[in-house]
């Protein structure tokens, strides 16, 4: 099993600052678990947000966070070189298509359907240019 100890990231020495950071983690939590059920909402990238801030605002909710069973793996693999699972490349590849299918038969403008659908195209040919983990057996 890999590591749930979180990389050596100091929080913040300003009790302001860190609080800061710990809010804007919670927000960026709160907006991932709600990108769960909300389609349209990211979540893997507030998720990361939320893993980013914690780690510079509370030491306790990033351990929190890298333990969840849920999103723990996800930013253990991130962290570990930027590393995303071959199954979150699929199912991300096919929420775009279907998010671009869906602005293609709604009254969406020709225009916002094209600069949406690039969008989504580039993110795609990033996304399965990222490394993927050693598959565990």
């Amino acid at each position: 099993m890999a590591s749930t100890r979180p990389p050596r990231i100091r929080p913040h020495r300003s009790r302001s600052i860190r609080g800061l950071w710990l809010v804007a983690a919670c927000l960026a939590l709160l907006l991932g678990l709600i990108g769960i059920a909300l389609p349209g909402l990211p979540t893997v990238p507030f998720m990361l947000l939320a893993s980013f801030c914690a780690a510079r605002g509370s030491r306790r909710l990033h351990i929190w966070m890298r333990r969840n069973r849920r999103i723990g793996p996800m930013l253990r693999d991130w962290e570990n070189g930027g590393r995303i699972r071959r199954r979150s490349k699929w199912l991300a590849t096919a929420m775009m298509l279907l998010a671009s299918l869906i602005m293609w038969f709604s009254p969406t403008p020709q225009w916002a359907w094209a600069l949406a659908s690039s969008i989504m195209f580039v993110t795609a040919i990033w996304l399965w240019r990222r490394p993927e983990p050693a598959e565990r057996r």
